[in-house]
């Protein structure tokens, strides 16, 4: 994505619709960034957060990601074992 950063731009030369509401000889930094399709929609209420799309993985793709993930070592944990450490880091703010 292209970006165009300008500091210190006289307002005078900026388009008339853009120079509403500015002094005569006013400076503005200007911002300038390309647009992707990929990056159009946006959130409503999340102040222009933009959603990210990616392309779903094929199935090959996920059977590599959950060997990349078990291959990292990480153990797996019973509910039983989960539900036991939360309550044990939620009981550490009761003191």
């Amino acid at each position: 994505m292209n970006k165009i950063v300008r500091d210190h731009y006289p307002a005078a030369n900026l388009p008339e619709d853009l120079r509403q509401g500015l002094e005569k000889d006013a400076t503005v930094r200007i911002v300038i960034e390309e647009e992707s399709p990929e990056h159009t929609d946006v959130y409503p209420g999340f102040g222009g957060l933009s959603s990210i799309r990616r392309k779903p993985m094929t199935a090959k793709e996920a059977v590599e990601a959950i060997k990349r993930y078990k291959a990292e070592g990480r153990p797996s944990v019973s509910s039983e074992d989960a539900v036991a450490r939360i309550r044990q880091l939620r009981d550490e703010w009761d003191d």
